[in-house]
């Protein structure tokens, strides 16, 4: 995927959906009930449960969705997950090795960063977009907003602290998309498995960032 496809893309859908599962099956069924609430982007960390086999699962059952893996540290890591099917890749460091890995696969890498260094580093070492992550301990939508002057090329996903609530705010103070792991999926809601619930809430949030 060409890094202006996959900006294209963040520009459409605006929201990425992470998974972190202890479950395969329960895996599956997260991703399925966002999916059914209009989430097509959805990564899967590789600390769940048997990630390569629920990666080509849900390649296989979703095939409206592009599906990623995150939380990769290592270049075996990322190997694997693109013999799985994983279309883009998430880091939580900036790591210039496994930035240029990536770019020789072609597949879109989205590596974190904290400070404006590690994100200018970042994007020169060729990162697709750059990962603001914990965007909570940064300082929320205002540290996105006063990097945006500085840094207006860059394109940047914060997580770590993206809600329901800010998600919109993050977009129009220039975030490309925004990343959300249990906001998406309320601990009650999963236990209940009430996955029309989980899909109702990923539906309102995809409309209202679309609009924007």
């Amino acid at each position: 995927m060409k890094p202006e496809d996959w900006r294209e893309l963040l520009t459409k859908n605006r929201v990425i959906a992470v998974i972190r599962s202890p479950n395969l099956e329960l895996g599956t069924q997260m991703a399925a009930s966002i999916a059914n609430g209009g989430i097509r982007l959805i990564e899967i960390t590789w600390n769940s449960d048997r990630p390569t086999e629920l990666i080509s699962k849900l390649c296989s059952q979703l095939p409206n969705c592009i599906i990623g893996a995150g939380t990769l540290l290592t270049k075996e890591d990322i190997n694997q997950a693109v013999d799985c099917g994983a279309e883009f890749l998430f880091t939580p460091h900036t790591n210039p090795a496994l930035i240029e890995q990536a770019k020789s696969l072609k597949i879109p890498i989205i590596p974190g960063a904290f400070s404006p260094t590690e994100i200018v580093n970042a994007w020169q070492a060729g990162a697709s977009c750059v990962k603001v992550f914990p965007i909570s301990t940064l300082g929320g939508v205002a540290y996105i907003k006063n990097l945006r002057g500085p840094l207006g090329e860059i394109p940047l996903i914060p997580t770590g602290g993206v809600t329901l609530e800010n998600a919109r705010a993050f977009i129009e103070a220039g975030a490309i998309a925004v990343g959300l792991s249990s906001q998406l999926f309320p601990p009650s809601l999963l236990r209940e498995q009430n996955w029309k619930a989980i899909a109702d809430g990923a539906q309102i949030l995809t409309q209202h960032l679309r609009k924007i």
